[in-house]
């Protein structure tokens, strides 16, 4: 059997599938500039000219004050929630094969393609007072909706995602080799998972909780319809961003903005510098042994 011989290419040694380094970096900080950095810019730029006064104004109001407590609280809390859950969620999804796993692995991405909007209803229709599951928890004293604890349910569904998605590679990476071994010198589960998975976990782990509580700051659709936005006891900031801004009170939205933004700028470079704190750390740890 004859077969047809092809001509000779060119060596492709060198070649890259984009233009060189310089026309890339270029169009790559072009749009980035566009997207990111000029919004943001402008809205550093607005708040740097409010001056020391204008800050200390909008910053004292008892209502602004009552506002990002509720938002920081909430987030926080809802992160530490989310990384608990997400972990046990991307434990079971990596180390059990069970009929529907490859639906449960797809659900866990709902929320990111769901409408925030969406789930905030969706969240208010089953813990209102009538709904299926808060007609039970309200005579039991359990009030969900229009409530705290309805904020911090809303930030657990938009934050779950993060927590299983950076743990579950590292899991995935992590094998069963290291358990075993644990287990053949005589360790119980509760010291390997102490000694053993939980370091390997911490990095992702706190990186999950960095982007949750990240994500969770700053979330607005999923949480006005369960949060009853009553002043000074459910009203998030980001709401009371959008009332300063109907009241034309654009320095008091401004300085809301810009702190929500510096806080989401530092959750942000936590998650940057963790990844090399941990190397730095297992590098002195095999330099001492």
């Amino acid at each position: 059997m004859s077969t047809l011989a092809l001509p000779s290419l060119p060596a492709a040694r060198g070649r890259r599938p984009l233009p060189g380094f310089g026309l890339s970096l270029g169009l790559g900080l072009a749009w980035l500039s566009l997207v990111v950095l000029l919004p943001l810019a402008a809205l550093a730029v607005r708040a740097a000219g409010l001056g020391l006064d204008g800050w200390l104004r909008a910053v004292q109001d008892p209502r602004v004050q009552a506002s990002l407590k509720l938002s920081f609280g909430a987030a926080l809390l809802a992160a530490a929630l989310a990384s608990l859950a997400g972990a046990l969620v991307a434990w079971v999804l990596v180390r059990y094969r069970f009929p529907g796993r490859r639906l449960l692995d797809a659900l866990v991405d709902l929320p990111f393609a769901l409408p925030t909007a969406v789930a905030g209803i969706a969240l208010t229709a089953i813990y209102s007072a009538n709904g299926w599951m808060g007609r039970w928890l309200e005579p039991a004293g359990l009030k969900i909706a229009y409530a705290p604890a309805g904020i911090v349910i809303a930030l657990v569904f938009i934050g779950l995602p993060f927590a299983v998605r950076t743990v579950q590679p590292v899991l995935e990476a992590l094998g069963r080799e290291q358990e075993e071994a644990a287990a053949s010198l005589g360790a119980s589960r509760l010291t390997t998972l102490r000694r053993v998975i939980l370091p390997e976990l911490l990095p992702a782990l706190l990186t999950g909780f960095s982007l949750a509580f990240a994500r969770g700051l700053g979330e607005y659709g999923s949480v006005i319809f369960i949060a009853g936005n009553l002043p000074y006891k459910t009203e998030i900031a980001p709401l009371l961003i959008t009332i300063r801004l109907e009241e034309y009170d654009y320095n008091g939205a401004i300085a809301i903005a810009a702190l929500l933004l510096a806080a989401s700028f530092l959750c942000l470079l936590a998650i940057n510098a963790i990844p090399s704190l941990f190397a730095h750390e297992r590098r002195e740890q095999r330099h001492d042994a």
